[in-house]
């Protein structure tokens, strides 16, 4: 029988690590944690994201490598991240993520209550579908 933990112990820096070079969609993730209050996943960035937003959770962001630049409400909210920064947005808040200078761009990301995988809807539809956005790429060996 499969028990759930009531705990979780992670090292980001081999989760981040391990995440290939290239990938068919924007960002790859992988769950830390999926609770029904609050999912905990590590993700990688591949390339510029376009303006979009979550219908259903908040997002709270931490960068863990790469440089670039990500903008919340408008573009005219943009600036720069690099590691160590924190970004928090409430849900409905359109966000993107179009440039990147340096690689790999990794984020530690918390979301509440917990986001379905699905909920990404983009600005303009013709930028992708939910599937082309993001793919999971496993979950943590602590998990």
């Amino acid at each position: 029988m499969n028990e759930k933990k009531s705990f979780g112990r992670f090292n980001l820096h081999e989760i981040a690590q391990s995440f290939p070079e290239t990938a068919e969609t924007l960002l790859l993730d992988t769950y830390l944690t999926n609770e029904e209050s609050a999912s905990a996943r590590v993700f990688r960035v591949y390339r510029g994201t376009p303006p979009h937003y979550h219908a259903s959770s908040d997002e709270y962001l931490y960068v863990l490598s790469g440089r670039g630049t990500f903008w919340m409400e408008n573009s005219a909210n943009g600036g720069e991240f690099s590691p160590g920064d924190f970004l928090f947005f409430k849900r409905g808040t359109v966000h993107a993520l179009p440039d990147i200078y340096e690689s790999p761009v990794v984020f530690l990301s918390v979301d509440a209550p917990r986001r379905d995988p699905k909920d990404i809807i983009f600005v303009n539809p013709e930028d992708g579908t939910p599937d082309s956005f993001i793919q999971k790429s496993g979950t943590s060996p602590n998990n």
